[in-house]
Formats: structure tokens, sequence, C-alpha cells
């Protein structure tokens, strides 16, 4: 199946005897052990859950995957699965949300290096006998740095360690890590997954069903960190609707990347679609499409970039992203003060209103920002 056609059926496991067209929501907590159903306990396993995981694995290419609650949960268990005292090289540019998990719950557990991912032929100095895990982010969050998945999985392949790449921005549809090289993929199911603002969650797909992937699963059934079957059921819906969605996305966020380059009111633009993109080359490479989030520079500091904000009327100011409605925030505001986020840096996740209101929406925003 093509992966559009993947995306509406792959999740569909419509057992019932009445024959519905979708799968049906299956609430309970445990099930019946002498009837003829694989179930028995909700945590372990939830009819609508391993239709979620199916789909996923289909569309990421992988052998397997495994849902979580949040994003950061499934974060988290890959973290938990390494032996203590394992080294793991993570970027610079990595999602403020994860980079406070390592620093906080792993710090006595685990050892990190912050590295510049860019930076390939450097890599080979943070590697270290215990080194185990390679993190990946790309494109990053909120800079939208690209990295090179199959240049950085070459250079430490040889060396045993796993590569872990978060394809949040991305999406399957325009980028799969396993193809490149990545053990596992990382997803933030609450952001294009999800697709509505209205669902938290989080999966890991993996290439291989290796001794790693065994523990993962053990600690995703042992922790219990995992969506409910109604979040399930919403989020397998929702990927039916993934590659039509993230297409509309995309192209209103490469209109919008484009009037902000050329606004006078704009010092700088990330958006790995625009030539002048410091990874454009190797977005190119490697992905089919250049996502929905753009963030940007304000001229006149923090101050003029909330007064942007402020005048908005088509994007709601909030966290998060990935939703059909566009978001803006000032990243730095809620990073804290070791963010290396720049202070006048507005990062939007381009909706799917009519490009024209979003357009002109920021023009006049922009224009009130003194």
């Amino acid at each position: 199946m093509k992966p559009e056609t993947s995306a509406i059926h792959a999740g569909n496991f419509a057992d019932d005897t009445n024959r519905p067209v979708i799968q049906p929501l299956t609430l309970a907590t445990t099930f019946e052990r002498s009837g003829p159903s694989p179930y028995h306990y909700a945590r372990a396993a939830n009819p609508n859950r391993a239709a979620l995981e199916n789909v996923l694995a289909r569309l990421e290419g992988g052998a397997d995957a495994a849902a979580f609650g949040s994003g950061n949960a499934a974060g988290m268990t890959v973290f938990q699965s390494l032996p203590p005292g394992s080294h793991v090289i993570v970027p610079y540019n990595m999602y403020h949300g994860l980079n406070l998990q390592i620093r906080s719950v792993f710090k006595d557990v685990l050892s990190f290096t912050f590295a510049d991912l860019s930076d390939v032929e450097g890599l080979g100095a943070h590697i270290r006998p215990e080194t185990r895990l390679l993190w990946i982010e790309t494109p990053s969050n909120p800079m939208l740095q690209m990295a090179d998945i199959a240049a950085l999985c070459a250079a430490v392949k040889p060396h045993g360690i796993t590569v872990v790449c978060d394809n949040t921005f991305a999406t399957p549809v325009f980028q799969r890590p396993l193809e490149l090289g990545a053990d596992l993929v990382m997803h933030s199911s609450t952001k294009y997954l999800g697709g509505h603002s209205d669902i938290l969650g989080g999966a890991l797909v993996t290439k291989n069903k290796d001794a790693f992937w065994e523990r993962i699963r053990e600690i995703q059934v042992l922790g219990g960190a995992v969506p409910s079957p109604f979040d399930c059921y919403l989020l397998t819906r929702s990927i039916k609707t993934l590659y039509y969605r993230m297409r509309g996305h995309a192209a209103n966020a490469w209109r919008l990347a484009e009037f902000l380059y050329s606004h006078p009111q704009v010092e700088d633009v990330y958006y790995p679609g625009l030539p002048s993109h410091a990874g454009h080359e190797i977005a190119k490479k490697q992905m089919d499409g250049y996502g929905a989030v753009v963030s940007f520079l304000v001229k006149g500091g923090p101050e003029a970039a909330d007064r942007t904000v402020a005048a908005l009327r088509y994007y709601t100011h909030a966290t998060s992203l990935g939703g059909v409605e566009s978001l803006i925030e000032r990243r730095a505001s809620v990073e804290g003060p070791d963010t290396r986020t720049p202070q006048n840096l507005l990062r939007v996740s381009v909706g799917l209103e009519h490009i024209d209101d979003l357009l002109a929406d920021m023009g006049q925003a922009l224009e009130k920002r003194g």
C-alpha cells in the first residue's frame, strides 16, 4: 500500500460482528481469560493501542511501535532502557522539555554530552567507551536546524552506538529516519500525528525487534505510561488524514517563510525550505517536504516580538504545535534563563487557515510591533 492508504487502513482492526467501518473503541481494562482474545489487561495491551502501534510502524517503515502517554514519556523510556552509567550524545538544539528531563531526572544515572550535530567530522571526539546512544532531532525545535541523519549514523555505527531520531517536526510524511540508518524514531504524537490540539501522546518506532527494543517494551508495560484507549482511538482517526493535512500545513509554511524573509521588520527566518537556510541542502537530500514550523527573529528585541504576538488575530498565542489552528510563541519566554534560543525569536506552528488571511494578519502585526 502507498502511505496514504496505509494511514487509513493499517490502523483499522474492525473485528466486531456488526462489521463497523471504523474500529470500535474498547474501554475495558480487563478481558476474559478463557476467551479467544489475545488481551488480558489494558496496561499491557489494548485493541485500540495495537491498531495505533501497527499504523505507526507501517508509516515509519519499522518492525514495531510502542505508544506512550506523552512524547516525554517516550523519550524517558529510551533513557530508562540504557544501563546505568551509559553515556549519551545529544544535540545542543534539543526540545527544551527533554533537555530539562535529562539534566534533572537522569543527571545521576547517565552522562550526557551536548554536541553540534552539524559537525559530523567532529562527532568522534565525543565518543567514549561507554557511549551507548546518539539522539538526533531534525529539524530541531525551535531553531529548525538540520542534522544529516545518514552521515551521523555512518559515523557512530562502527562503535555500536544506537541512534534515535526525534521525527516530530517532519513526521513520516516528510522524513523516514529508519531508512537513513536510525535504529529508533521518536514522536510527540501530541503534535502532527494528533493534529487537532486535543490529544497528549508519544511513540517510539524500531527498525528491529532486538534486545534493546524488548527492554523498551518491558518498561512500557511495567512503567505503565501508556495512552488511554480513547486517546489511541483519536490518534488512529487523526492519522487517516495526516498526509493531506501535512501537505496543506507545509504549503502555508512555505508561503509564510517567504513573506517573512522579505519583510523589513524581520531580522532572520529559520525554515529549511528557504535556500538561505544553513541546512537547506541536507533538507533537500533527506526530506520530501520542509514541514510546517517557521521561526523568525523580530527586529527590536523581545519587546517588539511580544507586541507582534499581541497584535495578531488569527494566530493563537499558545505553547505546542501541529494543530489545524496557527499558534505562535516567543520560545525563550518559556524555556527559562538557560535557554539558547534568541530572545526575539517567534516560533510559528502554521495552521490550515487560508494563507491570504495568515499573511495579511502577520503583515499588520509586524507593522504594529513598534
